[in-house]
């Protein structure tokens, strides 16, 4: 199951430096540290629509007599997919920063594609017969392991952000 967001928390240092700054009324720091907690995450964000885009679905071969053709659809499904991703940062009770895909944005038929494309295992209607299906295959995952890969990266950006606002404000 793919986990439909990935958060940054250091929820005890974060609340602290945030009741910190409200009480100092330090405006230019807080936003500085909003700033740049955003760009800590931008290299995953980017990283996971390249990854969305560049991922192979591959079906099973037609068999023979089969006719073909074009998508009937005009959304491509992975650029659909990688525009949807978002990072929204967070000041107020859980302070961080979120990667995140946002449904809303998606088309109705497409909500749920994230994780079914995740599972490594997109079982469909051919162009929504429903008495004929296929399964296509994709690399399972692809959302899980991009985010473990940056996860110690921002990690100690968000650590590094910190440690600045906190000598600031000493």
């Amino acid at each position: 199951m793919v986990a439909s967001s990935f958060q940054i928390l250091g929820t005890g240092q974060l609340l602290e430096l945030q009741r910190r700054l409200r009480a100092a009324g330090h405006e230019n720091i807080r936003a500085s540290m909003q700033r740049r907690t955003r760009r800590a995450a931008e290299p995953l964000k980017n990283d996971l629509q390249q990854n969305i885009r560049s991922l192979q679905i591959n079906s099973p071969g037609r068999r023979s007599g089969s006719r073909g053709g074009s998508s009937p659809t005009s959304r491509p499904l992975r650029a659909t997919i990688a525009g949807a991703i978002r990072i929204s940062v967070r000041t107020g009770q859980t302070p961080g920063a979120r990667v995140w895909i946002d449904r809303n944005s998606l088309p109705p038929e497409m909500r749920n594609m994230p994780q079914v494309i995740n599972t490594g295992r997109i079982r469909h209607p051919v162009y929504g017969n429903r008495r004929r299906w296929v399964t296509q295959t994709a690399t399972p995952l692809w959302w899980d392991k991009t985010v473990r890969s940056h996860q110690p990266r921002m990690q100690a950006e968000v650590a590094r952000v910190l440690d600045d606002v906190r000598r600031r404000l000493e």
